[in-house]
């Protein structure tokens, strides 16, 4: 049953743009933390009023003044609610991200899609590529699928092979290859990273894989608490599994093949691991940085110095 305060709010509040208000004013108010898709509370608010009454992001702005039935405005209050008291992150209470402006099936068995590659996915990988001569690709780490299914729209013509250790995340997956129709572009591998691949040529290999060092993870904010720990913890400094990405991803790439990794707040430990190394710090218009690219020819140069670190 709605509170008596709930039901107030209810009969005095009618409109889309109230309750896009209301919310923003609670998670402010809150102190909601946000860093799963959204940067202002305002932003927060409209993905869950928008997504609960089934209307797009980008509503015009004149259907905002649209009256809400009553089970909908309370349906609203009862996720503002939630994602206060809760502190889930918006999308395991709706059950959707939009990552490179596509819709993704999400729970709480896999990170919320919130990564900064998708900008260099819906521009193709240029001018690191050429997009006529991708034809296999491979997705480390890949949790809900939403890298390689955007990667598979973004080059139709490719092979995309989708690896996790994680039964879990590999079921978020398949839902969303089911939801995408790719099964026919991608294909889901079980596999701690390369282990249980066969060797062949990747024109792109991409990763965002658990960075966090140890310390990090136990200071971040409940909201990140409620994502599967293990898409997080990279071990003592967070770099475990970028280091073993580095020492093998030279064996399955091929000879104009790129690498392209997230390592988000562990770049500065990567850099200091491997000061003579040329990463490039790729830049995003839309935010967000520590995603280092390499060519196949780097990767294999370095090869030693990645095998010492393991």
């Amino acid at each position: 049953m709605p509170s008596t305060d709930d039901h107030a709010i209810a009969q005095s509040l009618s409109s889309i743009r109230d309750y896009i208000r209301w919310g923003a004013t609670e998670f402010a108010r809150e102190s909601v933390f946000l860093g799963h898709g959204t940067a202002t509370p305002l932003d927060e608010a409209a993905a869950l009023v928008l997504h609960s009454v089934q209307q797009p992001y980008n509503l015009a702005e004149s259907y905002l003044d649209c009256t809400l039935t009553l089970t909908e405005r309370e349906h609203i209050i009862q996720l503002i609610r939630r994602r206060i008291t809760e502190r889930k992150p918006s999308a395991y209470l709706t059950h959707e991200a939009i990552f490179a402006g596509l819709s993704f099936y999400v729970d709480e068995r896999v990170l919320v899609p919130r990564s900064p590659i998708a900008e260099l996915i819906e521009e193709r990988f240029e001018p690191w590529v050429d997009e006529s001569q991708v034809f296999n690709i491979l997705d480390l780490c890949t949790g809900s699928g939403c890298i390689a299914i955007a990667c598979a729209y973004a080059f139709p013509e490719a092979a995309v092979d989708a690896v996790d250790l994680s039964e879990d995340a590999l079921a978020v997956a398949a839902i969303n290859v089911e939801k995408h129709q790719m099964q026919e572009q991608v294909t889901l591998h079980q596999s701690d990273l390369f282990k249980a691949l066969a060797e062949k040529p990747y024109d792109i290999i991409v990763s965002n894989p658990p960075y966090v060092s140890l310390s990090e993870w136990e200071s971040l904010p409940p909201e990140f608490h409620q994502e599967p720990a293990m898409g997080f913890k990279g071990g003592e400094n967070g770099l475990d599994l970028v280091i073993k990405i580095l020492a093998h991803a030279g064996d399955y790439l091929a000879d104009n093949g790129i690498l392209v990794v997230e390592v988000g707040s562990s770049a500065e430990t990567l850099q200091a691991t491997f000061p003579n190394l040329p990463f490039y710090w790729l830049d995003f218009e839309r935010g967000g940085d520590g995603v280092f690219l390499l060519r196949a020819e780097q990767v294999r140069e370095f090869h030693s110095q990645f095998e010492s670190a393991l």
